[in-house]
């Protein structure tokens, strides 16, 4: 009886949500990732008895959104155009509420050097850096920061352009690398450590961590391949550390979070120095991968939340971000 209840109950949920653009695909360097995703969630929400449909935006006017009756959209986009304030910007004139968050936490938080700006004024450790837009600037950050480096595009994801520079020698090679991607590269003193991740859920002071996670690639090396497509990589989760430690990397975490004003979900990226065992921020993930390797599902797995469930939650936290929907007009008024 009760089960029957429960089920009807969820029923009742998903239709409340009406018409749902599960939005994938896109025309970012993760376009790839980004179609995993969308397909897991678009299941998974189809599962729950959702209206959902999938959505590329890089195949259909954004305004068919609007012209087909969605009533909201759950981004499942990763990087340029999806992750950067972009979309969210176009949902917000549409009038369409969306997963995630907002357009200036999105822009902020895809720009890596931006976002540590941020949080040292926010007095939160994350290794010290220098911006590189040319080989001589990377050169400089050697003389300035030290050896050894790590070298990644300001504005991209799923590490690509990522690499390590262990010697004068290897720098061009790893600017190189990163420069493909983006004008400006970031260059950061390399943390010798445990790499560890912490998903969240929710926004400002009744955001929650999930379950820390520790990553363990082949080589230490966890770079598109290793994320996406190999199954050499050890995912921890909770991650073995000492209940102090994991608390403290929840509120750092956490912390990093809502300084960017980060909303509904996203992921954090740390590493954990050897020896003295603190945490370092690399950077925050505002539209995390949903994929079978993904590390949000993962994290909700150990706290007890469904890959389904997840997805439904995460849908049914879409909203608008600017102004009220009264000052909308009549699309605002359609969706409120």
């Amino acid at each position: 009886m009760t089960e029957a209840r429960n089920q009807d109950q969820t029923q009742d949920q998903a239709q409340a949500l009406g018409r749902v653009a599960v939005l994938m695909g896109g025309a970012s360097a993760e376009r790839e990732v980004s179609l995993m995703s969308g397909a897991g969630v678009l299941a998974a929400l189809r599962e729950r008895g959702v209206d959902a449909h999938a959505f590329d935006p890089s195949e259909r006017d954004l305004g068919d959104l609007r012209r087909e009756g969605f009533s909201r959209a759950f981004i499942a986009l990763h990087g340029r155009f999806g992750e950067d304030g972009s979309v969210q910007g176009a949902l917000e004139l549409l009038g369409i509420p969306y997963t995630g968050s907002g357009v200036l936490a999105s822009a902020i938080a895809m720009d890596k050097t931006c976002t540590k700006d941020i949080w040292l004024a926010r007095g939160l450790p994350t290794p010290a850096f220098r911006r590189a837009a040319t080989l001589d600037d990377a050169r400089r950050a050697v003389n300035e920061l030290g050896l050894p480096l790590a070298l990644k595009p300001s504005r991209e994801g799923s590490s690509l352009g990522f690499s390590r520079a262990d010697s004068p020698e290897s720098l061009e090679a790893a600017f190189t690398n990163a420069r493909q991607y983006d004008s400006e590269v970031i260059i950061e003193r390399f943390i010798d450590g445990a790499e560890l991740t912490v998903a969240i859920l929710g926004s400002g002071t009744t955001a929650r961590a999930l379950p820390v996670i520790e990553i363990r690639a082949p080589a230490g090396n966890y770079d598109y391949q290793n994320k996406y497509f190999g199954d050499d990589t050890r995912y921890l989760c909770p991650a073995p550390l000492a209940p102090e430690v994991a608390r403290e990397v929840a509120e750092v975490a956490l912390a990093a979070y809502r300084a960017i004003g980060c909303e509904g979900w996203g992921r954090v990226d740390l590493m954990l120095a050897r020896g003295d065992s603190r945490p370092w921020l690399l950077e925050v993930n505002t539209s995390p991968g949903m994929t079978g390797h993904s590390l949000v599902p993962m994290a909700a797995r150990e706290a007890g939340l469904s890959y389904e469930d997840l997805c439904l939650n995460l849908l049914g936290s879409a909203a608008l971000k600017i102004g009220a929907p009264s000052v909308r007009g009549r699309a605002g008024a359609e969706v409120a």
